[in-house]
């Protein structure tokens, strides 16, 4: 089954949609304009139930098939939020407000999941109950934990759930997706550095923490090269370090590491936070200074389910003509939190030639649209059928 004809159809509109979503951006759980959009459009195609306030503020539109005798319940997930980044773009369109702007396509996968509910709402050619899920805060806020610590799953008694993402780099309107293990945990660190600050001209009589930080960086790469099976997948990113010396001519007693590490099992991920804490100890003790060491647990392993894959990428394949295997990626995603709670799966949608998500000059594809559209449709009439 191709792409549907009336998304082709409703494409101007949806594309309306997702450009003023992307002219007014809202950071993390900040999405009081979006969400209040998205509870208005979902009344006025007619869901039958519509709910703002869940995880703060997500929304949740709820159509009821046809039918419904199977009993089923399926989710579809897309997410709202904006970034802290100064667009770059020169779009008619831009972000309105300075510093924010839809760097990531967020804006994109809620138009298009209005538009799949405007379709299913239309026909309910399905046996079932369908979930939509507007998600606030996947920028690092847990707006996903959020919803799930709110009872969405179980309230609404959800099946699985699917979720979906645009990817640069990938033909427009393609698809592709892995089984098992998908998009890394997402934790972060921070090292106080603690030694004794004096004259740079005496170096003897301090403990100097320029020294023992250089040393740091260094050995803490050795997590993921003498520690890890080189056949498993972790990165260890050491991304600041300041200290509270502006001298030339002083060495500063404290000094402060930030950082992030990024791994695809429990197993792993318990290992490096263990050695992330020994060999920053470690090598403060031997050259005379402290450490003080923070470990934060950020997003889980996002892991896709076997079942739930084959058949997204068939649906995939039915809209597009095929769907690739898709790289791991060791970037993070916290529609984790409700693969852990349900089964289910999360496809990327193919965004073509355009800069990367994050930067100044990204902008989503409109052409993607109708493919992604198509997709959420075909993944319930296909799932539910009657």
């Amino acid at each position: 089954m191709p792409v549907k004809n009336r998304f082709s159809e409703l494409l101007p509109e949806i594309t309306e949609w997702r450009r003023d979503l992307h002219e007014n951006p809202e950071l993390l759980f900040d999405t009081h304009r979006t969400s209040a959009i998205v509870e208005d459009k979902l009344k006025e195609f007619g869901c039958d139930e519509v709910i703002g306030g869940i995880g703060r503020t997500g929304v949740v539109g709820v159509i009821k098939g046809q039918s419904n005798n199977s009993g089923k319940v399926i989710g579809l997930r897309a997410d709202m939020d904006a970034l802290p980044i100064f667009e770059a773009t020169g779009l008619d369109y831009a972000s309105k407000t300075s510093g924010i702007m839809h760097a990531c396509g967020h804006d994109g996968h809620t138009a298009m999941l209005l538009g799949a509910a405007k379709y299913l709402s239309e026909t309910r050619n399905f046996d079932g109950t369908v979930v939509l899920i507007f998600q606030p805060a996947e920028e690092g806020g847990g707006g996903g934990r959020e919803m799930c610590e709110d009872g969405m799953m179980d309230r609404w008694k959800i099946d699985e759930v699917y979720g979906m993402h645009n990817w640069p780099g990938q033909p427009v309107g393609s698809f592709s997706i892995r089984s098992g293990p998908f998009f890394a945990a997402t934790d972060t660190f921070e090292i106080h550095l603690i030694g004794k600050g004096g004259h740079a001209a005496k170096p003897q009589e301090t403990v100097d923490t320029t020294v023992l930080a250089s040393h740091l960086v260094l050995a803490l790469q050795t997590i993921a090269s003498r520690n890890v099976d080189p056949t498993e997948q972790i990165v260890v990113s050491v991304t600041s370090i300041e200290s509270e010396s502006k001298a030339f001519n002083v060495i500063p007693e404290h000094v402060f590491l930030k950082g992030t590490i990024r791994t695809m099992s429990a197993d792993i991920r318990k290992l490096a936070e263990r050695r992330l804490k020994e060999i920053s100890t470690s090598v403060a003790t031997m050259f005379g200074g402290q450490a003080d060491i923070k470990f934060n647990q950020g997003y889980p392993v996002m892991t896709n389910s076997e079942e739930q894959t084959q058949f997204a990428a068939s649906v995939a394949a039915s809209v597009y003509g095929s769907c690739e295997d898709a790289p791991l990626v060791m970037g993070g995603e916290d529609f984790s939190y409700m693969l852990n709670e349900r089964p289910g799966a999360y496809i990327l949608v193919g965004n073509g030639d355009t800069a990367a998500c994050h930067h100044p000059e990204y902008n989503f594809s409109d052409d993607a649209i109708p493919s992604g559209c198509s997709f959420w449709a075909e993944i319930i009439e296909k799932r539910l059928p009657r």
